[in-house]
Order: C-alpha cells, then structure tokens, then sequence
C-alpha cells in the first residue's frame, strides 16, 4: 500500500467528520505535548465521541483552527482549561462543544491497548515535571 501524507490541519478535520458520524477514528498524535504517555510517531490513540467529560480525561478539540489532544485540568460550566502532559506551564481554553473526541485507548507499537488513566498523580507531579521529563528523555534514548 502506497503511503499518502495528507496536512495535519486536513487529517484532522476528517477526524473530526468521523466523530461526529458517530464513528471510532484511530491515528498516530503528533507533537510531544502528551509524553511520556502518548509518544509522537510511536503509540495511536483509539477516540470515541462522549457527552460526558471529565476531569482528567484526554480530548481531541479545536480551539479556533488548530486541534490539540490535551488533558481536561478544568471544568466550569462549559469552559474547559486544558493542558498537556508533556508540557510544564501554559494551558488553552476551550468549551466542551469545541471536543470533537475522547481518547478511549493507547495503543502501544505492538498493538497492545490500555486505557488512559486520569492523570491525577501527573497533574500533582506538575511543580516537578521538568526533572521526570528529562529522565524520561534519557531512558527513551538508552533504551531505543
């Protein structure tokens, strides 16, 4: 099978079709805003389309022309603050008709699924999060 590549603002704009339609859409993220638990070209990640949102959970959303797959840190009424895990400050800000998707499942290289967890030790880990960051960078590197 020939590979297409296909601009990432038009890939995610069928992802978003998709999910609307109902269907479960699988794709490999880009960018490394939610390591070390969604790494960039290595896992997929399995979304559904949910009406109920929670905190902790990991979203598609378009916040104006870009998508982002961040973690829910926020929920007040219909605003959401976002922020991914990979990051160390700044956060977006959304509403909850802006989420096209929730991520259901990680899919690892080998095909093994897990489900996302909440995050919760993670969100807490955020004052120290750059130290365990780069220790995760120089593991990935030993052990690639």
């Amino acid at each position: 099978m020939e590979k297409v590549v296909v601009p990432i603002d038009v890939m995610m704009d069928e992802v978003a079709l998709l999910l609307d339609e109902g269907r479960e859409v699988i794709f490999k993220p880009k960018g490394h805003s939610m390591l070390p638990f969604i790494r960039e070209d290595v896992d997929s990640v399995k979304l559904r389309r949910q009406e109920t949102l929670h905190i902790g959970d990991i979203v598609l959303v378009r916040i104006n022309t870009r998508y982002v797959l961040h973690r829910i840190y926020a929920i007040e009424g219909k605003r959401l603050t976002l922020m991914g895990d990979g990051n160390l400050q700044g956060v977006e800000q959304g509403t909850c008709d802006d989420v096209k998707g929730r991520v259901v499942e990680i899919i690892s290289p080998k095909g093994k699924a897990r489900k996302p967890t909440k995050g919760l030790l993670w969100r807490k880990l955020l004052p120290i999060r750059k130290y365990l960051l780069k220790i995760d960078r120089k593991l990935n590197k030993v052990f690639a």
